[in-house]
């Protein structure tokens, strides 16, 4: 049961007004029975029950047993005083609950009552007084743990969250019976004035029909005592009189229950009572009246917000699919509009017809002004120039052993044919190139496109997902109603890995019980993602699924000898809520311009993996930006993504030494056989696929630290002979081994980064 959350030392307003109210509740309750029998026992049971103070709340009990004025009634008040508020002071210095034994208590705390009570039984009733004090001794028990559930709502539940069904009918049942106390304890009029102001209240604080439900539970002590419905039939008519003028106003909704109240008295003989009690019938109805009216409206209205807040809301979530729909139509738009960029920047032949040109080009330019011309013509020499320039297409250039027999014999100046030829040759190549460079920049330009296309259609068939009211919803809230949380809203989306729960509650809510709670209800292991504050008092909670697996990483790095700088950079970057990457990127040569180029390579492959681009167009679209820009510089690159769900990892490999897993006592080799990023436009890597288990390590390392074991079988043997602990134990251990290999002085950059897979607490 979730205890109160009133200050402990120096004055507090809301704890004195608590503990006030609750001995007036007291004192009021053992007027409700014709021989003032002790039912306020039922409600300090229950306040001990629920975690109020003993020592206040027992103190309450003894006051209220008071005004009774007899000995042994206070006696047995005492006794039952001591038993109970010892009893709870016990459990609370033990730091336990009083779980289901309190039943026990309860009952032995009764004991004091059939022994001590003065009771002298009811004719009614045809078996002895001791019998009878037996009966209200059970109902007694019963009322307590009526009241408990009840007293719990109102004083920490009311106002902050729709209560269930039960709890309201436990609430009236505590009015009720109070009422009846206020019947006994004072004139009819006390009542009626306090009722009328509590039904008035309730029309204008919830202005609609559910005023009607208040002015029965408010009527029926009156009914109970008159053994007549005619005061709820009364009450009821007040409470309409009142709602149907409440849209004027609180003074014509005030003033319309009061005539109607005074209307009835008149009809059943007010004017032919005496004048004191005319005079109290009028102050009844017109105080109750005063003392609403004269209430500010903000009062209510900040009431009926509070009360508003925390009910379910049907249209805000029909709004919101009714967006994420339109979103998700428009977001499949554009992943069309992609595709038909994709589309126009796919490759195509491109005509080649600058090898034709080469000779025409040659004839009219060299050939031109040449005596021997027409002999060639006509001899048909010119034709053997197309084996001349496809020689030369293929060679890139030609020289005299290149001519054909029949131009060489005829062709009166081979040595401006030659150079003629070289140069438009030269000028051909270029112009390949630039064919060759436009065809990849749009074939670049295609897979952008495509990975663009692709990341916009899963955002698109996420967004078009609608969110419903669910079952796990009601079963999360009553869960949290018997944890003890306030949950004023609660909204789950999503199934699987991608389930999501937000849960409105109080700022200082224990986040741990939150987990627990909620993992149990749903059957789901969860974790607490965010912690959103709304106002002052109440945050939003957002649990995730929890992975099946966490992780612990650990980096070691040492510049070269001499160098301020390492080329070695690595990464470790959450790419959502279920994965992570971790990368080593190996710079070559070593300083600022090695790391630069380590650098670039490294926030590429973040970027395009954070905006979840496939991982063949991420290698593909990185490779050629490098090549493209890194001036002969390159970059070895070893990656991996993992997956805390399964373990599962995707391992690339790109010009860097072998990695390692290291599970248990097995050792496992992950090697690449590609060229470094950047140093071909067309490298393809070395990908493997792992399962990765608990305590399983994935060690990567710079070709620095590979180089100083000598020998792959010496490295092999080292590592293998290694248990670790812990990731970063592990990269230092390998890094400090290394160093002593190099006798202390790095001879190129070094850098070890461990990865240690975990089972999720």
């Amino acid at each position: 049961m979730k205890k109160p959350k009133f200050r402990r030392n120096g004055f507090s307003l809301k704890r004195t007004a608590v503990y006030f109210c609750l001995l007036a509740a007291m004192v009021l309750l053992n007027f409700t029975l014709p021989q003032n029998e002790p039912l306020a026992f039922s409600l300090f049971f229950a306040a001990l029950s629920i975690g109020l103070n003993p020592y206040l709340t027992g103190a309450g009990y003894l006051l209220s047993s008071a005004p009774a004025l007899e000995l042994y009634a206070f006696l047995s008040a005492a006794v039952q005083t001591v038993f109970c508020v010892a009893l709870f002071i016990i459990y609370k210095y033990c730091k336990k609950r009083v779980g289901l034994e309190r039943v026990v208590y309860a009952v032995l705390a009764q004991l004091p009552f059939v022994f001590l009570f003065p009771h002298t039984g009811y004719a009614l009733f045809p078996f002895a007084a001791i019998l009878q004090k037996v009966v209200l001794a059970a109902f007694f028990v019963l009322v307590a743990f009526l009241f408990e559930n009840g007293l719990n709502a109102l004083l920490f539940r009311v106002f902050r969250c729709r209560l269930p069904l039960a709890n309201i009918v436990e609430i009236c049942l505590m009015c009720v019976l109070t009422g009846l106390g206020v019947l006994n304890a004072f004139p009819q009029p006390v009542f009626v004035a306090i009722s009328l102001f509590a039904l008035l209240f309730a029309v204008l604080f919830v202005k609609n029909a559910s005023a009607i439900n208040a002015a029965i539970v408010l009527a029926a002590p009156l009914a109970l005592a008159d053994g007549s419905l005619a005061p709820i039939a009364l009450y009821c008519l007040y409470a309409a009189a009142a709602l149907l003028f409440v849209p004027y106003g609180k003074i014509p909704a005030s003033l319309a229950m009061t005539a109607l109240y005074l209307c009835v008295q008149a009809l059943g003989g007010l004017y032919l009572k005496s004048a004191v009690e005319i005079a109290f019938t009028l102050l009844a109805c017109l105080v109750p009246a005063l003392v609403v009216i004269l209430i500010p409206e903000k009062c209510y209205a900040k009431l009926n917000r509070t009360l508003l807040f925390y009910k379910e809301h049907a249209l805000p979530r029909i709004a919101v699919n009714r967006n994420r729909r339109q979103i998700g139509q428009q977001l499949y738009e554009v992943s069309s509009l992609f595709r038909e960029i994709e589309t126009a920047f796919e490759d195509r032949e491109t005509p080649d017809d600058g090898g034709d040109k080469i000779k025409d080009k040659l004839v009219n330019v060299l050939c031109f002004s040449c005596p021997q011309r027409r002999k060639c013509e006509h001899d048909d020499i010119f034709s053997s120039l197309d084996k001349l320039v496809a020689v030369g297409k293929a060679k890139g250039r030609v020289n005299l052993i290149d001519l054909p027999r029949d131009v060489s014999s005829h062709c009166i100046n081979t040595a401006g044919m030659l150079f003629s030829l070289n140069k438009l040759l030269a000028q051909y190549r270029r112009l390949v190139a630039d064919i060759e460079s436009a065809k990849e920049g749009r074939k670049l330009l295609a897979r952008q496109a495509h990975g663009v296309s692709e990341i916009l259609r899963d955002i698109a068939l996420e967004q078009s997902e609608e969110y419903v009211f669910s079952d796990g919803e009601r079963n999360l809230s009553r869960a949290f109603a018997a944890a003890g949380f306030v949950a004023s809203e609660i909204f789950i989306y999503g199934d699987g890995a991608n389930l999501t729960v937000n849960v409105t509650l109080s700022s200082d809510t224990d986040s741990k019980k939150l987990v627990r709670a909620a993992s149990v209800a749903l059957g789901v292991p969860l974790s607490l993602a965010e912690k959103i504050p709304l106002t002052a008092l109440s945050s939003c909670y957002v649990l995730k699924r929890k992975a099946n697996f966490d992780a612990a990483f650990g980096v070691a790095s040492c510049p070269k000898c001499g160098e301020t700088a390492s080329g070695d950079t690595h990464s470790v970057m959450k790419i959502d809520e279920r994965r992570f990457l971790v990368a080593l990127s190996d710079g070559m040569g070593s300083g600022e311009e090695a790391r630069t180029v380590s650098d670039r390579a490294l926030s590429l492959l973040e970027s395009f993996y954070k905006a979840k681009m496939p991982s063949d167009t991420v290698l593909d679209t990185v490779n050629k930006l490098i090549a493209f820009s890194s001036d002969e510089r390159f970059s070895c690159l070893d990656l991996a993504a993992v997956n805390l769900d399964t373990g599962n990892a995707d391992i690339v490999k790109i010009g860097s030494p072998a990695g390692y897993l290291l599970s248990g006592d097995e050792l496992r080799v992950l090697e690449g056989e590609s060229l470094p990023m950047g140093m071909l436009e067309a490298v393809h890597p070395a990908t493997l696929q792992v399962t990765m288990k608990e305590n399983d390590f994935l060690l990567f390392l710079s070709d620095g630290v590979s180089t100083a074991f000598g020998s792959s079988s010496d490295l092999l043997d080292y590592l293998s002979a290694l248990r670790p602990l812990n990731p970063q134990s592990l990269a230092e251990e390998v890094l400090n081994s290394a160093l002593d290999r190099y006798r202390g002085k790095a001879e190129d950059d070094m850098t070890v980064v461990a990865v240690k897979l975990m089972k999720s607490a």
